[in-house]
């Protein structure tokens, strides 16, 4: 088993189902952190993010107001992804939001 560590930063778009990470083949994925910030300086803005495997969409988080200039963490705790599994975000107007993502890759 090889390990591997991923970050992946985004600014999120208001398109929804915006797919922001998808775990790769022989792969099992753990993202152990996430957090999104509000760059907005006077807004605040919606979030939403879920989780799609392929046969069933689950929402992880829905319309959570994040205020301007904060941030939260909205995963709580570690989420498991598997081969193909796509983990989906989208904010409720383009570029107010910024999301980071710590993965941990198991191939």
């Amino acid at each position: 088993m090889a390990e591997a560590f991923q970050t992946v930063n985004t600014a999120l778009a208001a398109s929804a189902d915006a797919v922001v990470y998808t775990c790769p083949g022989a792969t099992t994925a753990i993202v152990i952190h996430c957090q999104v910030a509000n760059v907005d300086g006077t807004n605040a803005a919606d979030l939403n993010i879920d989780m799609n495997d392929g046969s069933v969409v689950a929402a992880l988080v829905s319309t959570l107001s994040v205020p301007a200039d904060s941030a939260v963490n909205p995963i709580g705790g570690k989420l498991v992804l598997e081969t193909g599994d796509e983990l989906r975000a989208w904010a409720g107007a383009a570029s107010d939001l910024e999301m980071t993502l710590s993965i941990l890759e198991i191939t």
